[in-house]
């Protein structure tokens, strides 16, 4: 099977799961493409859309929060918006792109291509399954106004909301967001901190800044590290956000508890060596916390979908959060120190984590093209 992934680079989390699903297809042999959709209009479209979006998020984060709601307000299944025809004008470039390749089926984890290929459908220009993945604990804004042969979504409570915002029952499968195979298997903590070079016998908290950046950041871990008096270590991942790592790399050069890492590629490991985790309250990541069975301390999240999450989250016992930085440090020594807390919530994500959603993706895709025949559903 020839798998097309369409994401585009407004947040890693959304790449993170297409990446996911590559991986899961791929190690069941099929030839996977994934790539910015909007490269197919050029660099300067992809650049010029990522980079307003996330312009908007990191330095406005408030504005963000209006949009959303007025997304809210304005979304329907009963007509189209703005953001739909938008998406609508790389139809003719997405359907020759599908054509030229010979693709079997096309997935998304992003809403823009999922207008696209709606409006492909209904010009008759799209052949081929297709297939959306929702990201977030929440239906965002617009989802309602496309028309994807199915829609894989976070969690089952999830059904109503989806399917009350008008996208049809039968089309909703819950099997949650896709997360990489190593996020899915736990080394144990002892040998995690040996081979990352890490104490093996104190606390360890671990901060995860996200594409998007973490607040006030560097605000936090000097807070942070002032009320660790228990000889805590801290592991701050910094990401591709060299300013921040460079920012705290020089606040910290003295403090030998506090490790301050760029890009990794062992962000599984990390996970696997900490003993809670600090994040902000996106999708990709806290799957990838609940899936790993860590406790989670949701640090404030921006306006919209963030929000969701931690709601969701919060109900069902799967992390704490406050909004108040002193009370999210706090919150973190809490999970350490109180052992019953700690154990009720490992608990609950025990029982809510989906660790096979990659796999069950790509069962659904060979169903879908006759490739095989894969119950995905009870995978």
């Amino acid at each position: 099977m020839k798998i097309l992934i369409l994401s585009c680079d407004t947040g890693e989390g959304h790449n993170s799961a297409g990446k996911a699903i590559k991986e899961a297809a791929e190690h069941k042999g099929h030839s996977v493409t994934m790539i910015d959709m909007f490269l197919l209009s050029g660099k300067g479209t992809s650049h010029a859309v990522s980079g307003a979006y996330i312009g908007i998020v990191k330095h406005i984060p408030f504005f963000f929060g209006l949009l959303y709601k007025v997304g809210m307000l304005i979304s329907s299944d009963k007509r189209k918006s703005p953001v739909y025809f938008a998406n609508a004008l790389l139809c003719k470039k997405l359907s020759a792109y599908i054509e030229s390749n010979g693709f079997d089926a096309v997935v998304t984890p992003h809403l823009y291509p999922a207008e696209t290929l709606s409006c492909m459908k209904r010009k008759n220009l799209l052949h081929i399954p297709a297939v959306a993945v929702g990201t977030d604990y929440t239906c965002i804004p617009f989802w309602e106004e496309t028309n994807m042969d199915y829609y894989v979504i976070p969690h089952d409570d999830l059904t109503y909301e989806f399917a009350k915002r008008g996208i049809p029952e039968n089309k909703l499968l819950p099997l949650g967001i896709p997360v990489r195979q190593a996020f899915c298997t736990r080394t144990a903590k002892a040998a995690a901190r040996t081979i990352l070079h890490l104490p093996s016998d104190v606390p360890i908290f671990l901060v995860m800044s996200g594409s998007m950046g973490f607040g006030k950041l560097a605000v936090f871990a000097a807070e942070l590290a002032i009320r660790c008096h228990n000889n805590e270590h801290i592991v701050i991942i910094c990401g591709n956000n060299t300013k921040i790592k460079r920012i705290l790399q020089n606040e910290f050069k003295f403090n030998k508890r506090v490790h301050v890492i760029g890009y990794t590629n062992q962000v599984s490991l990390f996970m696997d060596a900490c003993d809670v985790i600090y994040t902000k309250p996106g999708g990709l990541t806290s799957t990838e916390a609940l899936v790993k069975n860590i406790p989670i301390v949701h640090t404030a999240p921006i306006p919209g979908c963030e929000a969701a999450n931690v709601a969701f989250f919060k109900k069902r016992h799967l992390s704490v959060s406050s909004k108040r930085l002193s009370k999210q440090i706090e919150l973190g020594k809490i999970m350490i120190e109180n052992k019953e807390l700690n154990a009720e919530m490992i608990r609950a994500q025990r029982r809510e984590r989906k660790p096979y959603a990659a796999i069950q993706i790509v069962g659904l895709l060979e169903e879908l093209t006759h490739t095989d025949t894969t119950d995905y559903k009870t995978m």
